[in-house]
């Protein structure tokens, strides 16, 4: 059903519609780094129940969601950024879109109200692959590629019309599986 491109550091990740892994059902996962050592994404799309300021007492604005990036290392923070001029730091991973920065001086354009919501997106834990493993996935069609998309997919909130919106964006060709049902036994 899905392609067989090959992925490169930016690359969205689309989750074919009926992957039985919870961790991955109907996701979107943006590859922060593709190597010959692996790769590291983050899922976009799986929101949690946990605001930014629930982590942290120095935080004080209450704006900011968190999603789950994947099941490894969830424990940890990370996040993907629109706001270089004003963070001045983060690796740059697809068009205007840094992965990670300088910590303390986001809090601080956090709590100053200097950075909103829409430029960034913060995640519990990341989703990681061993080398060939995920060349192996998307051969097995559970994956397709997304390599030239626009960048507002990334910090769009609603994890479904995020899954949806992406597939369209792919074409023809994969548009019509975003209106899969999320269990076809109940069709």
């Amino acid at each position: 059903m899905f392609n067989s491109n090959t992925p490169v550091q930016g690359s969205l990740l689309v989750s074919e519609p009926f992957m039985l892994d919870p961790n991955f059902e109907r996701s979107v996962v943006m590859l922060c780094e593709h190597n010959e050592d692996g790769t590291v994404g983050l899922v976009l799309n799986h929101q949690s129940t946990l605001l930014l300021s629930d982590l942290s007492d120095d935080i004080q604005n209450e704006k900011f969601k968190l999603y789950f990036g994947g099941p490894v290392q969830s424990n940890a923070l990370f996040f993907l950024h629109r706001a270089y001029d004003r963070l001045l730091s983060g690796t740059k991973v697809y068009q205007d879109v840094y992965w990670g920065g300088d910590f303390e001086r986001l809090v601080f354009l956090i709590n100053e109200d200097l950075i909103q919501p829409e430029e960034i997106k913060f995640f519990l834990g990341y989703s990681g692959w061993s080398t060939g493993q995920l060349n192996d996935e998307i051969d097995q069609n559970n994956w397709a590629v997304h390599r030239d998309y626009d960048q507002f997919l990334i910090f769009l909130n609603d994890g479904e019309d995020l899954w949806k919106r992406t597939l369209i964006n792919l074409g023809p060709k994969y548009a019509h599986v975003a209106n899969f049902p999320k269990s076809p036994n109940l069709n």
